[in-house]
């Protein structure tokens, strides 16, 4: 199994779903496991580029895609879309991003890390 390498983060900083509900909890997974949390701003013209190339590659992509979205890229290359927020309620994607942040998905580095001795 390839180790995680970053946390991407699609997100609109106006949107109650991604600001604060879903960045600032995946800069803290990010920090927690030690890996870097990149985030694209879809309103950032310097971002939206590659918020949009991300989704419509890996995502849940539409012309108007819900934000926020989080994809998991590993040092293979590899990229994992892993979660879209909820548009019907902030606490269904709230309860959603819970269960991402709890699962072996993002808590995999240091399982592998108890796996090798380290």
């Amino acid at each position: 199994m390839t180790k995680l390498k970053r946390i991407c983060v699609v997100y609109a900083d106006w949107c109650p779903h991604c600001v604060p509900t879903t960045v600032e909890p995946m800069k803290r997974k990010a920090e927690q496991i030690g890996v870097h949390c990149t985030l694209y701003d879809v309103d950032d013209p310097n971002a939206s580029e590659k918020a949009d190339e991300l989704v419509k590659k890996c995502g849940d992509w539409s012309e108007d895609y819900l934000v926020p979205q989080v994809f998991l890229e590993y040092e293979d290359g590899e990229i994992k879309h892993v979660f879209t927020g909820y548009s019907e309620s902030i606490e269904l994607t709230r309860s959603g991003l819970i269960h991402l942040l709890e699962s072996r998905l993002l808590n995999q580095n240091s399982l592998l890390d108890d796996i090798n001795g380290s």
